[in-house]
């Protein structure tokens, strides 16, 4: 193992243990907050007793005794009696079911609305987003209480009807919440890197998305709750309730009715409400603090360079693994289509190293996304012809897309740390591209992931497995990549500028690394680079873009030694290889060599 290597090995400052303690756990950490600690006792006191009221109090919530009416606390009644001789502690620890109960349906019927809405609006975008938001809009910009009050009239004074109504009316904030945090995530390079594993929609959503969204959904909830709890009683207290039955609100209806004979009937039922509301308010702001402490985000994507139209196109040879003509990828902008790539074509044999070469803004990273289908929501790609060892691409659906991508083609991305999900460890995400294509067991992949961690240059397999992505180097972080594309057996790879992130020697461990991987499966490979120098080291075969279009292909022999295109001879021209080395720097003022001061 190089000294390089050895050092990738020992990860970033970010791995210290101190730091991974000073994280945590959200449990572990709400659990520290006293607040949150205090809140969930009251909670769990509250809900408790309304559990257990029969265990708590012999009397009945709704049997009155007038000659009882207004009771003073003691003896037969701890609390007291109302003004038709009702025990007062029963009719509070009952009418706790009635009001939590009120509030879970609410907040229940709008998760159950609201999280999935957000999700395949945010996930797949488009007009199903367009229709789900504009639904949102039109439930949101009607009164509340006017929706209330006619459901109330329609449906009669039944309280759980009422509150699940409620969750209707709470559903689009649900809604919306859920649909930003998708949006945010969902062009994050790691939610790319396991479209690129061929994990099906349903497992990145439920792997890489719900992780993101889980947090704010969980703090809604806890302030929904509250709301509708507030909801719940306002409605009982206005007699729209289920007739006959204990609650908070009903109390306090009954409390308003006699205020001018028993004013004290007002603290039991409004000390229910505010302990409980405000215990949930103070919840939720915990539950933020313990949620969303966590680390950064990962990078967002940067935006893909574009390209001017030109056209080259090239032949391609029937017996290819990979046979691209006449490519073209547009996007839809305000002033029209743009064009970024134009009538690219290149063909890639079964253990061939391709190296699609140019500047920045040339089209290439764009060529390879459009191959492996990528591309954003407002890019279309067309081709004369796109096939992958003699099957069509063109027409393939996400699934059948999925199904070969990670398993028969692979990618290998540009920028290790930004492709790697920061919620989730080395190993889980080794796993299960492995445990989804190779239908492996758990132990199975585990044991694999292990020995291709050993495989690509990791001193200590079982650590970086372990690990979460902030805790390794990015030369690791690079390495794990390359681990988890080749971890299905692929036929061909697709590696955009591998080491653009790394430092010089690592470059060349990685360089080193695909090149015998490659040899060793007899992989074709698309090596995406601007750079020339790594093309001499690894590629049999170059495709020179510019401009979104192809200008030179040929053996990189040849290609180095008998340049055709000017553009091709402008680039190698630019590399420093042959430059003369530069003179001393000279003093201003006497002319002579400038002399090194301690």
């Amino acid at each position: 193992m190089t000294q390089s290597a050895r050092r990738d090995t020992r990860g970033t400052p970010d791995s210290t243990p101190g730091t991974a303690r000073r994280r945590g756990h959200p449990l572990s950490r709400l659990l520290h907050n006293r607040v949150a600690v205090v809140c969930l006792v009251l909670l769990a006191l509250i809900v408790a007793a309304s559990a257990f009221a029969p265990l708590l109090t012999s009397a009945s919530p709704t049997r009155s005794t007038l000659d009882d009416a207004f009771a003073p606390p003691g003896g037969g009644h701890l609390l007291g009696a109302d003004s038709v001789g009702r025990d007062v502690l029963a009719r509070l620890l009952y009418g706790g079911r009635v009001s939590l109960l009120g509030g879970f349906i609410a907040v229940v019927v709008a998760l159950l609305i609201g999280v999935p809405a957000g999700l395949l609006a945010g996930y797949y975008r488009g007009r199903l987003d367009a229709v789900v938001s504009w639904v949102a809009s039109l439930v949101m910009a009607a009164p509340a209480i006017m929706v209330l009050l006619v459901s109330i009239a329609a449906i009669g004074p039944d309280t759980n009807a009422t509150m699940a109504v409620l969750g209707l009316i709470l559903a689009p904030g649900v809604f919306r919440l859920v649909r930003a945090s998708v949006t945010s995530v969902r062009e994050e390079l790691y939610v790319d890197a396991a479209r690129v594993s061929g994990l099906g929609d349903a497992r990145i959503v439920r792997r890489h998305i719900l992780p993101v969204v889980q947090a704010p959904t969980i703090i809604q909830s806890a302030q929904m709750f509250g709301v509708a709890v507030v909801i719940q009683a306002g409605i009982e207290f206005l007699g729209l309730g289920s007739a006959g039955q204990a609650s908070w609100g009903a109390m306090l209806n009954e409390a308003f009715a006699n205020l001018y004979t028993k004013p004290t009937m007002l603290v039991a039922p409004g000390l229910a409400i505010v302990i409980t509301v405000a215990t949930l308010g103070l919840l939720a702001n915990a539950l933020r603090d313990a949620l969303l402490d966590t680390p950064g985000p990962a990078a967002r994507r940067r935006p893909r360079p574009a390209a001017a139209p030109a056209s080259t196109p090239g032949p391609a040879d029937d017996d290819s693994l990979l046979a691209v003509e006449d490519l073209r990828v547009t996007y839809a902008t305000r002033d029209g289509e743009r064009t970024v790539v134009d009538g690219v074509s290149l063909t890639v044999r079964r253990g061939e190293v391709v190296g699609l070469v140019g500047e920045s803004g040339s089209g290439k990273s764009q060529t390879a996304f459009a191959i492996l289908g990528l591309l954003p929501p407002e890019g279309r790609s067309e081709a004369g012809r796109l096939s992958f060892d003699g099957r069509d691409l063109r027409g393939l659906g996400r699934k059948e897309r999925n199904a070969l991508r990670g398993c028969r083609i692979a990618y290998v991305p540009q920028e290790p740390m930004s492709n790697l999900d920061p919620a989730f460890r080395i190993g889980t995400q080794l796993t299960d591209p492995m445990r989804a294509h190779l239908k492996l067991t758990a132990r199975e992949a585990r044991e694999k992931a292990l020995a291709l961690l050993e495989r690509v240059g990791i001193a200590e397999p079982e650590r970086v497995y372990h690990a979460y992505p902030h805790q390794i180097s990015g030369g690791m972080a690079q390495r794990v990549l390359i681990a988890g594309a080749v971890s299905c057996d692929p036929e061909l790879l697709i590696a955009d500028e591998p080491t653009t992130a790394l430092d010089v020697t690592v470059q060349a461990e990685v360089l080193d690394l695909l090149r015998e991987l490659q040899q060793e499966r007899e992989m074709g490979l698309i090596l995406v680079t601007h750079n020339f120098g790594v093309v001499a080291d690894i590629c049999d075969r170059v495709v020179v873009m510019r401009t979104g279009q192809v200008v030179e292909t040929a053996p990189a022999e040849k290609l180095f030694a008998e340049p055709r295109h000017e553009y091709t001879r402008m680039l190698l021209d630019s590399t420093l290889e042959d430059a003369p080395p530069r003179a001393p720097l000279r003093t201003p003022a006497t002319g002579g060599p400038l002399q090194e001061t301690v």
